[in-house]
């Protein structure tokens, strides 16, 4: 398995609307918003590296309200 954080910057006023995109996509275990540089962050996990990628690039940043994300990968 492959583990990832992702950071989020989004549209004001679209925090509540992305959290519930967000939560619905079934390879995230867990989001939320935060306080600070970025709006919300959430864990997302995935069978590789390559199915990741998809993941955060095709159904996450691909949402309306994203205005940019960090993806920090998890090592042992």
């Amino acid at each position: 398995m492959t583990l990832c954080y992702v950071l989020f910057n989004l549209e004001p006023g679209a925090e509540e609307r992305v959290l519930g995109e967000v939560r619905k996509i079934p390879n995230v275990k867990w989001c939320h918003r935060v306080y600070g540089v970025y709006d919300m962050i959430a864990e997302v996990e995935a069978e590789s590296m390559d199915s990741l990628k998809q993941i955060v690039t095709w159904k996450i940043r691909k949402l309306d309200g994203v205005r940019s994300t960090l993806t920090a990968i998890a090592i042992e």
